[in-house]
């Protein structure tokens, strides 16, 4: 998932060490933008475990559930439209 257009930018800062700033500067390292793919690879990660842990939640509840209830159901709700 990438986030763009998310409507007003806020700063965001980080100290690091100044050596690591002049690599940064000598190989041309833009850090907003390495900063906000860092951020959204770390939100793209949270979201996938947050969806796996519901997953795993629900695991038991949809075990007990049939195929054949859910195609029934399904038919059903179809043909009283």
């Amino acid at each position: 998932m990438l986030v763009r257009n998310m409507g007003r930018l806020v700063t965001v800062s980080a100290k690091i060490p100044e050596e690591l700033k002049r690599k940064m500067d000598e190989l041309n390292i833009k850090p907003s933008k390495v900063i906000k793919e860092a951020i959204e690879e770390e939100i793209r990660r949270r979201n996938i475990e947050e969806l796996r842990q519901t997953l795993e939640e629900a695991k038991p509840i949809l075990a007990k559930l049939s195929v054949e209830r859910a195609v029934r159901s399904i038919r059903e709700d179809r043909d009283s439209l």
